[in-house]
């Protein structure tokens, strides 16, 4: 997982691999990204800074840039140009916001790929796949399961292996499962949920966190009284609660 803004997470790998720097603010998001990165056998690095992503573009030289040009107030939008700087790179932007002007700003300046936040990781998995074919020749191997505790996800499918059990997921469950479980062990609220997986802008009734946390735990066969997965926190939230270990199959 990733450690969370200002740090660094690195996967291990041969220095012929493909690296990924992964610059985003938000801790929970950050997260859940460096979860679906998993699908690809990439070196990873996590910061949350501008300062922190410029000395990793320019001693680490990462293959593949994903920033969210609203870091630090905007400033993340300048990384593009710092990238640029530096050699062929891939570059995908990521922001909440929906105006044109920002995806022109980030193509612009040289941006391969533009991504919405909200987004669906299966998504995410292609377009980050597409950029580094282009700009590295080969998109390396998909990884196309991870193992998280005693689930199983299968992001080519959409589909989860719950012990014997095997269930099938909207886009939506997908994203809400990738979330907690990326955040295991931490305490995600329903404005967290919302905004990650809705939108700052969209608005929806109050309830509907609950609703799809409840559909999502009929699915997962996960007892509420006796939570195996998801866990409610009364006047907080909610808590993945499986083990936290991510392996690839």
């Amino acid at each position: 997982m990733a450690e969370g803004p200002g740090t660094t997470s690195v996967a291990r790998g041969s220095e012929r691999a493909v690296r990924v720097l992964l610059v985003v603010g938000d801790k929970p998001l950050a997260n859940v990204i460096d979860l679906t990165l998993r699908h690809g056998r990439y070196l990873r690095q996590v910061t949350g800074t501008v300062d922190g992503a410029k000395a990793a573009i320019a001693e680490w030289k990462p293959t593949l840039l994903i920033v969210d040009i609203d870091t630090e107030a905007g400033a993340g939008i300048q990384l593009i140009d710092e990238a640029r700087n530096h050699g062929p790179m891939g570059v995908i932007a990521l922001t909440r916001r929906s105006d044109l002007r920002g995806k022109l700003d980030a193509f612009e300046r040289g941006a391969d790929d533009y991504i919405g936040i909200p987004f669906v990781p299966d998504d995410l998995v292609a377009r980050a796949r597409a950029v580094i074919r282009r700009t590295h020749g080969s998109a390396g191997e998909l990884v196309p399961r991870l193992r998280i505790g005693d689930l199983e996800i299968d992001v080519l499918n959409r589909k989860v292996l719950a012990g014997e059990h095997e269930l099938h997921l909207t886009s939506l469950e997908q994203a809400l499962l990738y979330l907690l479980a990326a955040n295991a062990g931490s305490i995600l609220t329903r404005e967290q949920i919302l905004d990650a997986l809705w939108g700052t802008d969209f608005v929806i009734e109050s309830n509907v966190v609950d609703r799809h946390v409840r559909a999502l735990r009929a699915k997962l066969q996960n007892d509420w009284h006796k939570p195996r997965y998801i866990e409610t926190v009364p006047g907080a939230g909610y808590r993945f609660v499986s083990a936290s270990e991510v392996e690839d199959n």
